[in-house]
């Protein structure tokens, strides 16, 4: 509840869900998360390292340098930038990637702005329910205020959003949810979804001990634009959106949904399931008969 009428904690809480918090990029905005990749490759190429999206994946929805220090440690890209550098992928490698990292990105993500179809929709919906609208993500504050106002011109502006920068570490530590708790005067976590396309977003649900729903179709992990997707055939796209889905659940998600555009439906399934006393401690993957298409 909010601070006017307090939930005292000694019973599982019966609902309602009072606020989700959104990822932005893969999740809100920037169908298929294209504008970050496309970011790390020019930055490692610019040191003569060719990294490949299989090395760039993985790492998406953490902090912008822990991403840069995770690739490094991958025994592939650790053994390109020996070759390419002549020097130890160590802590001085990271730091003069990120140097070129954060400018380029800063650059790239207001032409990666574009609200994903149906999401601003959604979120009108949610808030006609009084749910609010909180958000964070792996970019830093720099990056945040290039991108904000140009996706509010394109019509997704949420009540609330921090950046793994304004928090004391970012995914899977749950402080930038905390931080959206406390902003939008919500408590208790369990009536706060955590919305993401990445394991850490689902992660990072789990920590903050919220509801986690991991999108499948338009995020990272897919790693196709709206139209990429269009012209895939179905049956290959439904593989492929079930292999997504299996990491998410293996990740601790409770639902997973093709875009955030869905989220409405499982709220309505997470409410009914706290009135029976269910909470996200406990419940395991519960949505597959919401996961449209993919079954």
């Amino acid at each position: 509840m909010t601070k006017n009428t307090p939930y005292i904690h000694t019973a599982p809480y019966p609902g309602p869900i009072l606020a989700v918090v959104l990822d932005w990029a893969g999740t809100a905005v920037d169908h298929g998360s294209l504008g970050p990749t496309a970011v790390f490759a020019r930055s490692f190429a610019e040191h003569g390292v060719d990294v490949t999206l299989d090395e760039i994946r993985p790492f998406m929805g953490l902090e912008k340098i822990d991403h840069v220090r995770a690739m490094l440690k991958l025994d592939s890209v650790a053994a390109k930038w020996r070759e390419a550098a002549k020097t130890e992928p160590d802590e001085k490698a990271v730091n003069a990637v990120y140097a070129l990292l954060e400018p380029m990105m800063v650059e790239a993500v207001t032409s990666h702005a574009e609200p994903i179809t149906g999401v601003v929709e959604a979120m009108d919906a949610l808030r006609r329910r009084g749910v609010a609208i909180g958000s964070c993500t792996g970019y830093t504050l720099p990056m945040m205020e290039a991108l904000v106002p140009v996706a509010a011109a394109h019509g997704y502006a949420p009540d609330y959003w921090t950046c793994a920068s304004e928090a004391p570490a970012g995914r899977p530590w749950p402080w930038m949810c905390y931080q959206n708790a406390m902003a939008l005067d919500v408590y208790p976590m369990e009536a706060m979804v955590k919305v993401g396309d990445t394991v850490s977003d689902i992660q990072e649900g789990r920590n903050a001990g919220m509801w986690a729903v991991g999108v499948c179709r338009t995020g990272n992990e897919l790693g196709l634009s709206e139209a990429e997707v269009a012209s895939l055939d179905p049956v290959e796209l439904r593989r492929r959106m079930r292999e997504v889905a299996d990491r998410f659940f293996a990740a601790g998600a409770h639902f997973v949904v093709e875009s955030a555009a869905d989220l409405e439906i499982v709220i309505d399934d997470i409410e009914g399931r706290m009135q029976k006393g269910v909470t996200p401690l406990f419940a395991g993957p519960i949505s597959h008969k919401i996961l449209a298409g993919v079954r």
